[in-house]
């Protein structure tokens, strides 16, 4: 049978997950091959491509637990001859540096000059896992300095002069227990030319020991260390649920081998292997099932809430459950190259780059803390002399204003915000390969859409069945199935599969002298009675189209579908539609995208009438049809002159030009496929058009939080900035206050890990 029609109207089938295979057919063609899956099996893409002609060497680094350490190694580094660049990842404390050195002995001399303890790592080695973030040793260490500040402030109160030596002894032991690591910092960013929060409470400290505020030192020191330990576990938050998405996956699988079904380890099971799945039984590694029938929660990987029914030949993904029934399925990506870990990694990689506002954040604090240490000097040498008072009172209210100017609030407000945006998006099944997009998506004011497998199902579904005289449409039905069951074609299975589903007990006719009629349909004899079934140009080559089947095939063709015509020796008895029908998401999926403020748009490759059919239906009013590739990309262009900022939604590979023009691409149905995974800007996991909203308000929320702790961080630093200057402050109040603005920036930006958009 040949889908050809008069007024073509194509039925493109998308390209699927490599463990299917993946057909593409020309139209006029009755019959066709399959062609070559791509390949599963590769290894997560690092996020940006080497610089040309550099290598790269990989460091782990322990020490390097938030956005200081980064700031002072880029000092560090940076500056180097033969450094090319450095990418960061904080959550997995790894350092990786591009560099057209003869060797790395001076990248790790320099890192350990820091006291940041490097590990050089090999190519495809993965982190060690972290170290506690705050353990039992460190806990004790901080509730006895604690009660030493506070035993140290309340002697200072309390007590009479003579008893201060019993002060400094509380305060020196609260400087000791956990006063080294600061102070060690600070020394080593003073070294090094670093203004960072080491050096100025350090500064501060040292000046108050200077002054004989014992205390307030001792206080400065622990409130810091508290603020500190507080961060790393709310980042340690944020790197579990990051992690927990590689933990989905079981350690052990049930493979067969020797004849009978084994227990090994998922490191030790080739691909190609067959593994057994049971209900309640998580998937232990990208697989294509063999046998079996089952029900499977893909909610880890695609976000979709409703089970999916796996049949031979569909893919299963590493982490997924089986919530009913029991699978054989075949390994096509062992551990380490599973959909899981591309995802892990993905997200990994778009954590290490750094967003807009976290560049204009670093940009800020390195020309707002030597500003406010110029000032702080100022206010030392310049208060006696302009308001009064003496250099003692003025020197104090300096250190108090070292130790607001810290920007520890502000430099730490916007990973923990962006990688919890982006790990949140990974639990809906949004896959985001960078905070800059995670950032953008909130500008977005159009986003065109392809039609095919995007809006549509992507496969050719049954849609009528029309008897004209003779025949019931049923017997049509299974006459025409009997002559497509010889076809290899997508359409003719389809229709095939359609009969099935209406009479699952039903036997299709045997055919004889089974032959494809090039470019119009098949034939062939049934009870020893000539069939056909052909397309609009062989009935009207037959000389078989009255005017009443013409009217009637025009009516189907106008509505998008592809129609076909049954018939015997005396004639049509029956025509048959076929038609990529709507998703049921996508117009709830266009609803919410108006609700938004943004137009969408269909770009497809299908004819006008069969694209607005299918627009009218889901409420696009904005319809580009007979458009190539190149047409796509200069439709984008337009769209971008017309709204600046546009999203591009498509399968990630034929919509490719389009997809890389826009200002955020968007491969849907990316679970599976490395290559969207690895080219997309936003790869949603399943098919489900409705998340394209639901990024677009991440990316809102993500905003508002980052703009929220920026407003935060500085009005709580104007604020006691304005009581330092009148000479109110205190340096554990200031420490106070610093330390508050962390959390609470720390603890907004978390929020996102909790939110449904």
């Amino acid at each position: 049978m040949s889908p050809t029609t008069r007024r073509p109207i194509n039925i493109p089938v998308r390209v699927e997950p490599a463990v299917r295979p993946v057909h593409t057919h020309d139209h006029a063609h009755a019959d066709g091959d399959c062609c070559a899956p791509t390949d599963m099996a590769q290894p997560p893409a690092a996020p940006q491509a080497a610089p040309t002609g550099s290598e790269k060497v990989r460091f782990q680094i322990d020490k390097m637990d938030c956005p200081t350490e980064e700031r002072l190694i880029r000092n560090r580094l940076e500056p180097m001859p033969g450094v090319v660049r450095l990418d960061f990842n904080l959550l997995s404390r790894e350092l990786t540096v591009f560099h057209k050195l003869p060797d790395t002995q001076g990248l790790q001399a320099a890192l350990t000059e820091l006291d940041m303890a490097p590990r050089v790592m090999s190519e495809d080695q993965a982190p060690e896992p972290l170290p506690q973030a705050l353990p039992l040793d460190m806990q004790l260490q901080l509730a006895l300095a604690g009660l030493a500040a506070l035993g140290a402030e309340y002697v200072d109160w309390t007590s009479p002069r003579g008893q201060g030596w019993i002060m400094a002894m509380l305060a020196a032991l609260a400087v000791a227990l956990r006063g080294g690591p600061t102070l060690k910092k600070g020394w080593i960013a003073l070294r090094h030319g670093t203004l960072n929060i080491y050096f100025l409470m350090s500064l501060a400290v040292t000046g108050a020991v200077a002054i004989g505020k014992w205390s307030e030192a001792a206080m400065v020191i622990v409130l810091f260390a508290v603020a500190e330990a507080i961060e790393a576990v709310s980042l340690e938050r944020a790197r579990k649920a990051i992690q927990s998405l590689s933990a989905l996956a079981p350690d052990q699988a049930s493979v067969m081998r020797q004849g009978q079904w084994q227990t090994c380890p998922v490191a030790e099971v080739q691909a190609h292997e067959r593994i057994l799945i049971r209900t309640g039984e998580r998937v232990p590694l990208d697989a294509q099932v063999l046998q079996g029938r089952a029900a499977v929660n893909e909610a880890p990987i695609t976000g979709e809430s409703m089970p999916v029914d796996k049949l031979p030949g569909d893919a299963l993904y590493a982490g997924t459950i089986l919530a009913d029934g029991v699978l054989e399925a075949k390994v096509t990506a062992t551990a380490g190259h599973r959909t899981l870990d591309r995802i892990a990694a993905a997200i990994q990689g778009a954590q290490s780059q750094r967003a807009p506002t976290q560049r204009f954040v670093d940009q800020f604090a390195r020309y707002y803390t030597p500003a406010v240490v110029m000032l702080a000097a100022l206010v030392a040498a310049l208060g006696p002399w302009l308001v009064g008072g003496g250099a003692f009172h003025w020197f104090y209210q300096a250190l108090v204003l070292l130790v607001i100017a810290c920007p520890c609030a502000l430099v730490v407000s916007t990973p923990v915000t962006v990688v919890s945006g982006l790990a949140n998006a990974a639990r809906l099944g949004i896959l985001i390969k960078g905070g800059a997009y995670l950032e953008q998506g909130r500008l977005i004011k159009a986003v065109a859409l392809d039609k095919t497998g995007t809006l549509t199902e992507g496969r050719p579904v049954l849609t009528d069945v029309v008897a004209l005289n003779r025949f019931n449409a049923q017997n049509a039905l299974r006459l025409a199935a009997s002559l497509d069951q010889h076809s290899r074609h997508p359409i003719a299975q389809a229709l095939v599969a359609a009969w099935r589903e209406r009479d699952p007990h039903g036997v299709l006719a045997p055919v004889e002298q089974f032959d494809v009629v090039a470019g119009r349909g098949v034939s062939g004899r049934i009870d020893d009675q000539p069939w056909q079934l052909g397309n609009h140009r062989l009935v009207e080559e037959l000389g078989l189209c009255s005017h009443e089947l013409e009217a009637r095939l025009d009516t189907l063709e106008m509505q998008g579908k592809t129609a076909f015509v049954l018939l015997d020796s005396e004639g049509p008895v029956a025509i048959l539609a076929m038609a990529d029908v709507v998703r049921p998401e996508s117009r709830e999926a266009i609803s919410a995208l108006k609700r938004l403020g943004v137009q969408p748009t269909m770009l497809t490759g299908d004819n006008q009438a069969a694209a607005l059919h299918i627009a009218q239906q889901i409420g696009i009013e904005d319809v580009r049809a007979h458009l190539l590739p190149d047409d796509k990309l200069r439709a984008m262009e337009e769209l971008i002159k017309q709204h600046q900022a546009v999203a591009m939604v498509g399968d990630g590979v034929n919509d490719a030009p389009a997809l890389a023009r826009a200002t955020i691409g968007m491969a849907m149905g990316a679970a599976g496929t490395a290559t969207a995974l690895e080219t997309a800007d936003v790869a949603i996991m399943d098919d489900d058009p409705r998340k394209v909203a639901q990024f677009i308000r991440l990316s809102q929320a993500t905003s508002a939080v980052l703009k929220q702790n920026i407003t935060m961080a500085l009005l709580i630093k104007a604020v006691f900035l304005a009581l330092a200057l009148a000479g109110q402050a205190t340096l554990w109040m200031a420490v106070f206050a610093d330390m508050g603005a962390s959390l609470l920036v720390v603890f907004n930006g978390l929020r996102l890990l909790r939110l449904k958009p």
